[in-house]
């Protein structure tokens, strides 16, 4: 396959430990010829390399991954998505057999201050100790060689130095003693338990941080499950079930009560209630009859359905929702660069601290053996597996409960923006509005009056390719009336403006009031139709090139339920809310006020085209703003926002919102984008925390360590337990619940 547009891999990398291995990996990917990005995610793994296209993918693929192999990492096939579920216990037999051969080394320690004086005979030390040291430890000598060999360093090179020097330590100071030797001397001091003890507390550390890691990434895992294994197909000889791969657009497919549905699909016959809460995050279940719509996943109710198939694989919608949580959990936060600069001098810095200590203590006269101890503690204690962990583990956790609330994160930029939002803009028809406006009146004017029937049948045919809310409110009110509609020719549709065709030989246009006033036709709306909100449109005829009024056609929208709640639960957090509509000024306040945002922030009779300006506008003097729209004919204000968050629309617009913008919701709860704001601000926050414990861990360890306040045994233990902090406090996000304040 080759293509001269960007195309993006995905390969997973095994062997990295912390934030400077993740560095290493990134710089040799992006040395590779054509790379233009790479970004490597700590928490999931992975690494997701863009290139200019040019090269076969096999081709890239095979050099991408021996990089990966000269930088010292694994090359692994990638996973799709989390992986297959595994046991809560998987890998816990090397952490097992470290702990039991540590303990008796550790046990001494432990009895000292009760008053039990216990010590192991070294041979019996140099027993437990050396498995751990060297089978246990071996990962830790693999990777910190090859760390080394490229010029670099991670957390393995630390924990092999500082391990080893235990461990040989304990050896030369066995030796000095003359061990064995003289029967009945007392056995010197030994750090075998220094050297065992950390490598098993860090092993322990790394087995639960995977665990952390699989819980993180559960919400993927549970999308995947969604999928069923097989599928009922209908077709000249009955009913017969065939795998889900084999599923193709426009099969006829039988869904029974219970099952789930295997595809996007459309329903041919039956009635049923669906369950959609895994994809929208809507508790209750969907009535679906002929002709509705159903996604791939959802649980189908009481009734069976005969569905045709409208797409599979990677174009349905499930998929598509995957892949946009796969694609905003590899993203790296903005904030991680930060992380990426530290981490990029850390460990050498560290290597310096660790020799700094080692030549103080002996210029200072301890001696050989405290020296090198305090030495140890400084490089086990320093291990940054912390720092890379803080912010990929937050993301993972924020973006997995924000899919199963319904609200899709494009990228980790968005997320962590979201939070600064001070000014909210929806747009109205379809957003704050149900979307689905009816035809309340038709008023003739002049020559038109009496006519009403046979101009709601022009009006009709003008509007007849036309997908815009109001024409099918036209079409719709003209199919009520049984109404015969000729068709049109010549249609021209004029964005923001209205439709113009030719009808029976005449030109016709059903014009908003603006392209009205362009035109220079006057429209003395009736104020009563206005006031109560409805939106005008006019029936022009073309007398030659004279545009002249023939009938006013009034439409009535209703707002969603609960979006005068949501809009106050928006401005109760100190949130400027504006709306932005092509609607009439009248309108448009009209229905601003029935929500409860102030007229001043309503932005009326605005062009499709123009939307994005006003949004440039909002922005101005530092604001930051998000913009709601149903990611339709909303996609460049959404782009023009800080923050894009689009609803998935119930007319087969979800695959442009999924695009459009930084956040889709799955759903038209506008409640929420209040919950997208919230979550951004508790994951940013989560970050922050991690991000600040991480580097407290070793602000204050290092130093500790350096003065020889800690021991190697301490230090392991700390350094261990800051990544599992920081695992447990990102994980806390899986239990966010929103909150929705009374307005």
């Amino acid at each position: 396959m080759n293509t001269s547009k960007e195309a993006m891999l995905d390969i997973s990398v095994g062997g990295m430990t912390c934030a400077s291995c993740v560095g290493r990996v990134e710089r040799a990917l992006r040395q590779v010829p054509g790379v233009t990005a790479a970004t490597v995610n700590l928490a999931t793994e992975s690494a997701r390399v863009a290139w200019g296209g040019a090269s076969a993918v096999e081709a890239m693929d095979a050099r991408l991954r021996r990089a990966v192999r000269a930088a010292g990492y694994e090359p692994r096939a990638a996973i799709v998505g989390a992986g297959p579920a595994v046991s809560a216990w998987q890998g816990f037999g090397p952490v097992a057999a470290g702990l039991l051969l540590s303990a008796p080394l550790l046990a001494p320690m432990l009895l000292a201050p009760l008053g039990f004086a216990v010590m192991l005979p070294p041979w019996l030390q140099l027993l437990l100790a050396a498995p751990v040291q060297f089978w246990l430890g071996a990962r830790f000598y693999r990777a910190g060689w090859h760390a080394l060999k490229a010029g670099a360093g991670n957390m393995d090179l630390l924990v092999a130095l500082g391990t080893s020097a235990a461990f040989g330590l304990s050896l030369w100071l066995w030796w000095r003693a003359g061990a064995g030797a003289h029967a009945g001397h007392a056995a010197p001091h030994l750090y075998f338990e220094a050297s065992a003890v950390v490598i098993a507390l860090v092993i322990l550390g790394k087995w639960l941080e995977a665990r952390a890691k699989r819980q993180a990434t559960s919400a993927i895992r549970a999308l995947q499950q969604l999928r069923p294994e097989v599928a009922h197909l209908l077709g000249p000889r009955g009913e017969s079930d065939l795998p889900l791969a084999e599923v193709m657009p426009g099969d006829r497919l039988a869904v029974w009560a219970g099952e789930r549905v295997p595809a996007d699909a459309r329903v041919l016959e039956g009635e049923s209630e669906v369950d959609e809460s895994m994809l929208t995050g809507e508790p209750l279940p969907v009535p679906k009859r002929v002709g509705d719509g159903v996604t791939g996943g959802a649980v189908n109710g009481g009734g069976r359905l005969v569905v045709e198939v409208r797409a599979v694989g990677a174009e349905s919608v499930l998929s598509r929702i995957i892949r946009l949580v796969e694609d905003a959990q590899a993203a790296k936060a903005p904030i991680q660069k930060l992380v990426d600069k530290v981490s990029a001098v850390f460990v050498p810095a560290v290597l310096l601290i660790g020799l700094a200590t080692l030549l103080g203590w002996l210029l200072a006269g301890a001696g050989i053996e405290p020296a090198l101890v305090h030495a140890v503690t400084v490089l086990v204690i320093a291990c940054p597996c912390a720092l890379g962990l803080a912010t990929p583990v937050a993301v993972i956790a924020g973006t997995g409960v924000a899919a199963r609330r319904g609200i899709l994160i494009k990228d980790a930029q968005a997320l962590e923006l979201a939070h600064r939002v001070d000014t909210v803009a929806f747009d109205k028809t379809g957003t704050l509005t149900l979307g689905t406006p009816e035809l309340t009146a038709l008023l003739p004017v002049g020559e038109g009056e009496g006519q009403e029937a046979a101009l709601l049948g022009v009006a009709a045919a003008l509007q007849g390719g036309v997908g815009h809310p109001l024409a099918r409110a036209v079409i719709a009110a003209a199919q009520r009336r049984g109404l015969q509609v000729a068709s049109a020719r010549d249609v021209q549709a004029l964005p923001g403006r209205g439709v113009r065709g030719v009808v029976d030989g005449s030109e016709w246009a059903v014009a908003s009031l603006r392209w009205c006033e362009e035109l220079g036709v006057p429209v003395e709306p009736p104020p009563a139709l206005q006031e109560q909100g409805a939106t005008l449109s006019a029936l022009l005829q073309f007398e030659g090139a004279r545009p002249v009024l023939r009938a006013l056609l009034a439409f009535s929208d209703q707002p969603k339920p609960h979006a005068a709640e949501a809009i106050a639960a928006l401005r109760s957090r100190g949130l400027r809310v504006v709306m932005i509509s092509g609607d009439n000024q009248r309108a448009a306040r009209a229905m601003a006020a029935r929500l409860g945002i102030d007229a001043a922030e309503v932005h009326a009779e605005v062009l499709p085209a123009d939307k994005a300006a006003v949004v440039g506008a909002l922005r101005h003097g530092g604001h930051v703003v998000a913009m709601v729209g149903d990611g339709v004919n909303d996609a460049p204000a959404l782009a023009a926002a800080d923050v894009g968050i689009a609803m998935a629309h119930a007319q087969g617009g979800t695959d442009v919102a999924m695009e459009a913008a930084g956040i889709t919701l799955m759903r038209g709860d506008l409640a929420l984008v209040a919950e997208a704001l919230e979550l951004s601000r508790r994951t940013v926050g989560k970050i922050r925390q991690n991000l600040f414990w991480a580097f407290a861990y070793n602000a204050a360890g290092v130093p500790l360590a350096a003065l020889g306040l800690l021991s190697p045994v301490v230090a392991g233990a700390a350094m261990a337990l800051s990544s599992v902090s920081v695992m447990a406090n990102a994980l806390l996000l899986r239990r966010w619940k929103p909150s929705r304040p009374q307005a």
